[in-house]
């Protein structure tokens, strides 16, 4: 029966989806689109079984059994739901030689789906006033704010994909993209963020080259890989990127050796898709030593926050620090130039 104008119209059929050669009865409609109903005409366990019904947008059912515990070989029918949650009661006459009915309680596991973890910036510092942006092919479009810890937890369906970005103000963006199972039970995916910073170099770690040489070698891959991604989440910013040696050897000839380097780099980028005009190369040589931050500082402790590490600076070190500081400069890093490539 149809409801039109204030009033009710003409019966309907529900068709063959539904209706059996059996008896269908007692209907329970949940939702604008999900029925339940009992059935001695689908297949079952045996009598009046339980079954689901969901309507797609095409207007056909998708019937299913509902199961044990909830069907049995004797008769189970009329059940009810306690609003939204998933839990209610039903009638059966199983267990009683009588054949007389009886009233059962169910109650659903309850499955939780979640998605958590952390928004931090490239130092592993916590990103203040950031936020994890998600949509999902079930209709889900949230933008969550991030705790002052840099923590986030949105909860999610099992089966639908999801696209998360995460952002903050002064910071590249960074996407993500996960589809949850679709198994019926709960489940924690953990994602974590880093963001890079617009205003500052940002050391691109895991990236080797041959000795004394230009030549890019294998393990730097998924760093390289990692920068295609981050180009592609920021589709308009244009990137500098400058390659650094350590002290040792001329000046002329560290400059040259990191204009090689940083060329390699942009090479490879280029060739992973990136437009060659978002990508400039810079070889620095000898001539910026680095800033220790206060990550470096924490993870070299006789460093501090703000040494600079010149060559007269490196030299007053024993030997063994002295390399650590060599290497710390010997680095390629990458610094944004725009933020608004091909905007207008």
């Amino acid at each position: 029966m149809r409801i039109a104008g204030g009033g009710f119209g003409a019966m309907e059929n529900l068709g063959s989806q539904i209706n059996s050669a059996g008896d269908e009865m007692f209907p329970y409609v949940r939702d604008s689109a999900t029925l339940y109903f009992a059935s001695s005409g689908h297949p079952g366990m045996g009598g009046l079984d339980l079954f689901k019904a969901v309507q797609d947008s095409t207007g056909q059912w998708a019937v299913e059994n509902m199961g044990v515990p909830l069907n049995s070989p004797s008769d189970d029918f009329g059940i009810t739901f306690a609003g939204s949650r998933e839990e209610g009661f039903f009638s059966s006459n199983r267990n009683d030689n009588r054949g007389y009915d009886h009233i059962y309680s169910f109650e659903y596991p309850s499955v939780n789906i979640f998605i958590e973890g952390f928004v931090l910036d490239v130092n592993e510092y916590p990103v203040e006033e950031a936020t994890v942006r998600i949509v999902g092919r079930d209709g889900l479009n949230v933008r969550a704010p991030v705790k002052k810890d840099g923590s986030y937890r949105i909860e999610l369906k099992r089966d639908i994909s999801y696209v998360m970005m995460a952002g903050a103000r002064g910071f590249l963006n960074q996407n993500f993209e996960l589809t949850t199972a679709p198994e019926e039970k709960s489940e924690t995916y953990t994602v974590d963020f880093f963001l890079s910073p617009i205003h500052e170099p940002v050391v691109i770690e895991n990236i080797f080259y041959d000795f004394d040489k230009a030549t890019l070698r294998p393990e730097s891959q998924q760093a390289l890989n990692d920068m295609i991604k981050m180009l592609d989440d920021n589709p308009n910013v244009t990137i500098e990127l400058g390659a650094h040696t350590d002290r040792k050897g001329s000046a002329a000839y560290n400059e040259r050796l990191a204009q090689r380097r940083a060329q390699s780099v942009t090479d490879y980028l280029i060739a992973g898709g990136i437009d060659p005009s978002r990508v400039e190369a810079k070889g620095y040589g000898k001539s910026t030593p680095k800033t220790i931050n206060k990550r470096m500082a924490e993870t070299h402790p006789f460093l501090h926050e703000g040494d600079i590490l010149t060559e007269d600076f490196v030299l007053a070190l024993p030997p063994e620090q002295q390399e650590t500081a060599d290497q710390i400069n010997r680095r390629t890093e990458f610094k944004v130039l725009r933020t608004n490539y091909n905007i207008f």
